[in-house]
């Protein structure tokens, strides 16, 4: 799949993003016709954008506990044009970008600005502690490389137009979830793409996430007990595919590539067969 063709409708760039999923993801949501989608991990949010933007679910919940994060999407849900008018007005430069690294506290609007700035301009979109500024970035432009401020101020005009069909929650989905799924029931499509931190697997979520650790079996018998509709991706770690076996879910193994040009193995798992 060429994810240059993958309509771009979120303004982040979030590490282990699942725009090379969208395909499968319209063709799971086209064979299942939720009434709502529920996104616990919310993260980049591609996946509810595409689903709401498409007419793909009527409406969505997204769910997200990292305090950043959440200020950003809650911004960009409800304040969607001022934040596209301080998109169009901003240039990086290292001197603004630094006074915005070390002062977190403000507005709503301006923490959902300070987000996507901070996640444009940073080594792959990381906002976790550490993280560093693009250098040389894509043909030397370094902080500029990343930073289209008319694309990202239209990307934000055409989410405050859904605003009204999408709900956001700032939370711990392991918390918030399970009386979701029993409120919704079989109305709703669950997308999770939980951090990847199992042992045997990917270890870069420490790294990547301020948020990084969840109890990853609670998770998959939680999905077992409520019998919900769901899709969810994993790294192909030998524990994971063990939780699938255990709960008699099925998984398909495909592959993406990361952003050094690697194919890496993931897992898609599913309640029932769904894909050939």
């Amino acid at each position: 799949m060429n994810i240059a063709r993958v309509p771009q409708y979120s303004p982040l760039r979030y590490p282990g993003g699942k725009t090379w999923l969208i395909p499968r993801i319209r063709e799971w949501l086209d064979a299942t016709a939720p009434e709502i989608l529920v996104e616990p991990f919310a993260g980049g949010g591609i996946v509810t954008l595409t689903a709401v933007i498409e007419r793909l679910v009527p409406t969505a919940v997204m769910i997200e506990i990292d305090r950043d994060v959440a200020a950003f999407w809650s911004c960009a849900l409800k304040r969607s044009a001022a934040l596209a008018g301080r998109v169009r007005k901003f240039k990086p430069t290292p001197e603004e970008l630094r006074e915005i690294e070390n002062e977190p506290s403000g507005s709503l609007e301006y923490r959902g600005f300070r987000t996507l700035v901070l996640n444009r301009t940073r080594h792959g979109g990381i906002l976790a502690p550490g993280a560093s500024f693009l250098r040389r970035g894509e043909n030397g432009k370094g902080v500029l490389s990343r930073w289209y401020p008319e694309t990202l101020a239209a990307r934000l005009e055409v989410i405050g137009k859904v605003e009204d069909r999408i709900k956001f929650h700032k939370g711990d989905a392991m918390k918030r979830l399970p009386q979701m799924l029993d409120d919704f029931g079989g109305q709703a499509a669950v997308f999770l793409d939980p951090p990847y931190t199992a042992k045997g697997g990917k270890r870069a979520g420490a790294r990547l996430y301020t948020h990084s650790e969840i109890d990853h079996a609670a998770l998959f018998a939680m999905l077992a007990e409520c019998g919900s509709n769901f899709l969810m991706t994993y790294d192909a770690a030998p524990e994971i595919a063990d939780l699938v076996r255990r709960h008699g879910f099925h998984a398909a193994r495909l592959s993406m590539t990361n952003t050094h040009h690697n194919r890496l193995p993931e897992l898609v798992i599913t309640p029932r067969p769904l894909f050939a």
